[in-house]
């Protein structure tokens, strides 16, 4: 957000003009509604870049999902739509769920939807594993068209694995990352967004040392960026 201004008839923001399109525009592009292992990959610890950038800042964004992940033209993942963040220091852990729809279920945590107090980033690296299935197989761990069914399933359920969903190709640490994003409890999955950035960078596409010294034509938004940015950590700035 650039700017905000309220005068007496109106409120707005200013905010910066993206050029791409969302992932779930990309995934229903995609054949059969999969990525590459490289390209899930890439968007991957693209959004645990941001992550970790809204951990450090004390926030939880509690509602990732396609639809709030843009990547655009240039390859550049941004996360969209920090409307039901969470300040750590809050200890109100209400997210109601009147109205709620499939989208807004289908990535959400075991304990965002049990409304735990101790609500931490690990919330949201449990909606990245749901991201990283849905972009690697095609549809999310827990694929169904009821909301009070879905909150069951990420209560109660263990998610299928890959090789289960007919992604053949997936490396056994990749499924081994998937599965412990999944975790019913946040103690069992990764600590930090930068851990997993650093547990996904094996299946990143290999950096091409010749993109700063060509002219790019017009990107295909579908293209990950090829040098993920790297998270947060001591001492960087952005």
């Amino acid at each position: 957000m650039y700017d905000a201004a309220v005068t007496e008839n109106v409120c707005c923001l200013v905010m910066q003009l993206l050029d791409g399109t969302t992932l779930d525009n990309i995934i229903d592009g995609a054949d059969d509604g999969r990525l590459s292992v490289q390209a899930a990959a890439a968007v991957a610890a693209q959004v645990c870049s941001g992550l970790s950038a809204a951990h450090a800042a004390g926030l939880v964004h509690r509602d990732l999902k396609p639809q709030n992940v843009m990547v655009g033209t240039d390859g550049l993942v941004k996360i969209l739509d920090f409307g039901l963040v969470k300040v750590l220091s809050d200890t109100d852990p209400r997210l109601t769920m009147t109205g709620e729809t499939v989208g807004n279920v289908a990535y959400a945590s075991p304990e965002l939807l049990a409304g735990e107090r101790q609500l931490d980033g690990r919330s949201d690296l449990y909606a990245v594993g749901c991201l990283l299935h849905h972009m690697l197989t095609g549809r999310p761990p827990f694929p169904s068209a009821n909301p009070a069914g879905l909150v069951t399933q990420h209560l109660t359920q263990s998610p299928p694995r890959l090789d289960e969903c007919g992604v053949e190709d997936a490396p056994p640490g990749l499924e081994a990352l998937v599965q412990a994003l999944l975790a019913k409890s946040a103690e069992d999955r990764p600590g930090t967004a930068a851990d997993v950035y650093a547990a996904l960078a094996p299946y990143l596409p290999a950096p091409d040392p010749t993109l700063g010294a060509r002219p790019m034509p017009p990107e295909d938004p579908r293209r990950p960026f090829l040098v993920p940015q790297g998270p947060v950590g001591p001492g960087r700035r952005y």
